[in-house]
């Protein structure tokens, strides 16, 4: 009886040791696990090459992300396709919070643009936060006799189809701006799409456009040279980047269409993590460092919770889709 329990009990030994190994594993698997987020370097990715605008607002951000996370942000520059590259790889990433992307305005436009996408902006995101927002300006050649959006309204409707704007592109949101100015006042001005804004901007200071819609830091030096007249911002409300210029809404109610960036992350990353991303970046938007570099980008801080900035993306959906369809606007 005792030879008996002694093997009873040398085999319980084994079974236990057996199962010791397993058991730490498991308990380091739990550790790692429990590690606060974020325990690795966060890559964003950018839908635009280096020094644009996106990649420029994600770089700034870095210093403070490290200073608030300790941990670096890794930019990943992934432009082409109008974006659709970026966002795909955004979308389909893991979703643990170590892929972020920073989207602009450009790519709600391509989402209502194109017929098939390989991703879906409202249904494979979860929106973290806006960051930023740059309206544009609408400027006229000094040589038009307006000086107001009611004088160039009322010289648009008494010479139908007789002047020309520029803008860079079928679907860039400066044409789509002009699109919406001509549903909402009932004027007719002429189209004329060019590969980029600087030669349509070109084009109107010589006089060959009577029009064009430009963000403000490209347009600023012109407008202070007096080479072409600025007639009012594309913002609901006056803007500090350009405090003497009327809101083009002053005049038309309603009006507005201005660019922005925001932060998204990939479908079903836990809420916590959202939620710890949203307040890390809203802070770090606040501090006068950043407020002052970004102004001097030609943008506005504007944060938002995360259902806000789902709400925006929904609301631009809506209203980007109208604008195309009105426009007649197409993939080139």
């Amino acid at each position: 009886m005792r030879k008996r329990s002694w093997h009873h009990a040398n085999w319980i030994m084994a079974s236990l040791a057996s199962i010791a190994p397993a058991a730490s594993h498991a308990e380091t698997a739990a550790t790692g696990a429990a590690q606060p987020y974020p325990a690795r370097p966060v890559r964003v990715i950018v839908m635009s090459t280096p020094s644009s605008g996106p990649d420029i607002l994600a770089r700034l951000l870095n210093p403070k992300f490290a200073e608030t996370f300790g941990q670096q942000l890794v930019i990943d520059n992934r432009a082409g396709a109008s974006g659709i590259i970026g966002a795909e790889i955004g979308a389909k990433a893991a979703p643990d919070g170590y892929t972020l992307t920073v989207a602009t305005s450009q790519v709600v436009i391509v989402s209502v643009l194109y017929e098939k996408l390989p991703f879906n902006l409202l249904s494979d995101f979860a929106p973290i936060t806006l960051l930023g927002s740059t309206p544009f300006i609408l400027v006229v050649n000094p040589a038009v006799p307006a000086t107001s959006i009611k004088e160039f309204v009322a010289l648009l409707k008494s010479k139908p189809g007789q002047m020309r704007y520029g803008s860079g592109g079928s679907g860039s949101p400066p044409h789509l701006a002009a699109e919406r100015f001509k549903s909402m006042t009932g004027a007719n001005i002429e189209h004329v799409p060019y590969k980029g804004v600087s030669p349509a901007l070109t084009d109107t200071i010589s006089g060959q456009l009577q029009m064009t819609i430009s963000v403000v830091p490209m347009i600023m030096p012109h407008i202070k040279s007096g080479k072409v007249r600025a007639l009012g911002v594309t913002s609901i409300a006056r803007t500090p980047l350009a405090p003497d210029l009327p809101a083009i809404a002053e005049t038309i109610p309603g009006y507005e269409v201005i660019g922005w960036y925001g932060l998204l992350a990939p479908a079903k990353t836990p809420d916590a993590i959202i939620q710890r991303l949203n307040a890390g970046f809203t802070a770090a938007l606040k501090s006068p460092e950043i407020l002052e570099k970004l102004t001097s980008l030609g943008a506005e801080v504007k944060t938002s919770t995360p259902a806000e900035f789902a709400a925006h993306l929904k609301s631009e959906t809506v209203k980007m889709r109208a604008l195309v369809k009105a426009s007649g606007a197409k993939v080139e």
